[in-house]
């Protein structure tokens, strides 16, 4: 597309421009942005991506990382020259055409939507573990109901929770990485360093060869999914250009720290085949072979955690884009309606496509419920490509009418940004090579397929009616 069919520029969709609120503090966004990378993939789901690469696990990730520090470096770019509660989708709009904003506005949304049902299912398994005898069914209709009802009032609420949330993830990811690198050292009381011993025996970095290390990355592609959520909060910050920017640059450090880091930690104390790894889960198989107390019980919690962080954030992030969407006449125009700077319709809307899904997985699970987890399966990967696209696109745009909002900038560009694109379908590839992932590559595609017909047609009637 020529550079002269792109949309106009166009204002920020925060403000006093903008029905919705602003009181999400500066604190708030930090430490969503902060604890938006601690999630619960991270402290269960890595286990089966330590048991497929080994070691090397540490390389998947940091690669994994490495192609997410662009992304977020190309979306911080876009959303501090505009601010938007459709963040991406917005982006791709201004950037591609409607039909692109609304294909991966509707994409992530059901993403969103889905992993609160899968959040809100974990979350009563590990309730019903403690309260035998009571039905999941109760504790995520209990879940459904808190977080609905924290975000269908002022956006503060959902700040507030989160930044708890966020400071309790960020606790509990320190503590286990100060006793981890003591242990390395030799430095923990009742321990003794292992040395490269577990890094370097039992096959070595690559015990799997190069086919478990691309196992290893993709799993480590699905724990960084939900970063981009902190562009869309910002959109109702007090200040949503220093917010944006400030989250942005920061996510370097996060990353390095939090997965690499505690991936290194834990595969440096344990040997990577151990069963522990993948039953109990790497985090708590770690704090148990510290001969800390109650190891089990103490990651439950924090996954607890984690998981109703998750839930909360994903009916915010579903709700703003739904808002957006509708708001940029691509949706239901019912879903639109504002009141005291919350998009009430978009929250229930977002909360029972989320429950109706739990429903899915209790009546269907191996139909429906499955075939909704393959559709979303590889729709980060898509998102990502039509940031980096969009990015692309804008950046030249900006250079030339508007320098000035170059606040964030992406580095090495365009080259870095080609080098994303290309590892954002270099990985699809992967994931088409795989056996176990290969259907997921497919649902995606065709959901994909669809929602752009869709968003064509939409575009088309809304072109004609003017």
């Amino acid at each position: 597309m020529s550079q002269s069919t792109l949309t106009p520029l166009e204002p920020p969709q925060t403000g006093a421009g903008s029905p919705l609120g602003n009181g999400l503090k500066q604190r708030h966004l930090s430490m969503i942005a902060l604890g938006g990378v601690i999630g619960a993939g991270l402290f269960v789901g890595s286990g089966a991506g330590i048991a497929a690469a080994g070691p090397s696990i540490v390389l998947a990730y940091a690669a994994s990382g490495l192609l997410v520090m662009f992304v977020m470096r190309m979306l911080g770019e876009m959303s501090a020259a505009n601010p938007a509660s459709g963040s991406f989708s917005v982006h791709a709009e201004r950037a591609i055409g409607p039909w692109a904003g609304f294909t991966a506005g509707w994409m992530f949304w059901t993403l969103l939507c889905v992993g609160v049902a899968i959040e809100g299912i974990g979350a009563a398994h590990i309730m019903t573990g403690w309260f035998p005898g009571t039905p999941s069914w109760m504790w995520v209709l209990v879940f459904m109901a808190v977080f609905c009802g924290s975000n269908l009032a002022a956006v503060s609420n959902f700040g507030e929770f989160e930044f708890w949330f966020a400071a309790l993830k960020i606790g509990a990811i320190a503590l286990f990485l100060g006793l981890g690198v003591l242990a390395v050292l030799g430095l923990l009381p009742g321990t003794a360093s292992p040395g490269t011993a577990n890094l370097l025996h039992d096959g070595g970095l690559l015990p799997h060869g190069v086919d478990g290390l691309l196992v290893g990355l993709l799993a480590s592609v699905v724990a960084y999914g939900g970063l981009e959520t902190v562009t869309i909060a910002a959109a109702e910050s007090e200040n949503p250009v220093a917010g944006v920017a400030k989250a942005v640059r920061t996510t370097m450090w996060r990353i390095a720290i939090v997965y690499v880091g505690s991936m290194l930690v834990i595969v440096t104390l344990l040997p990577w085949n151990d069963p522990a790894v993948t039953a109990d889960g790497p985090y708590a198989a770690t704090l148990d072979h510290l001969g800390i107390p109650a190891a089990g019980e103490i990651m439950n919690v924090v996954i607890l955690i984690a998981l109703m962080s998750a839930m909360n954030a994903n009916i915010y992030g579903s709700s703003r884009m739904a808002y957006s969407l509708v708001s940029r006449g691509q949706g239901p125009e019912g879903l639109g309606k504002v009141s005291g700077g919350v998009p009430r319709r978009a929250v229930l809307a977002s909360c029972g496509f989320g429950f109706v899904t739990v429903l899915l997985s209790y009546w269907y699970p191996d139909t429906l419920f499955a075939w909704l987890l393959n559709m979303v399966g590889g729709v980060i990967l898509v998102v990502w490509g039509f940031i980096a696209v969009s990015q692309l696109m804008l950046r030249r745009r900006l250079e030339r009418e508007a320098p000035e909002k170059l606040v964030v900038k992406m580095w090495g560009f365009p080259h870095l940004t080609w080098v994303a694109l290309a590892g954002v379908a270099g990985v699809l590839v992967l994931m088409a090579l795989g056996e176990d992932t290969r259907v997921q590559v497919v649902f995606t595609g065709g959901l994909t397929v669809a929602l752009a017909v869709t968003g064509y047609l939409v575009q088309r009637r809304a072109a004609a009616a003017r």
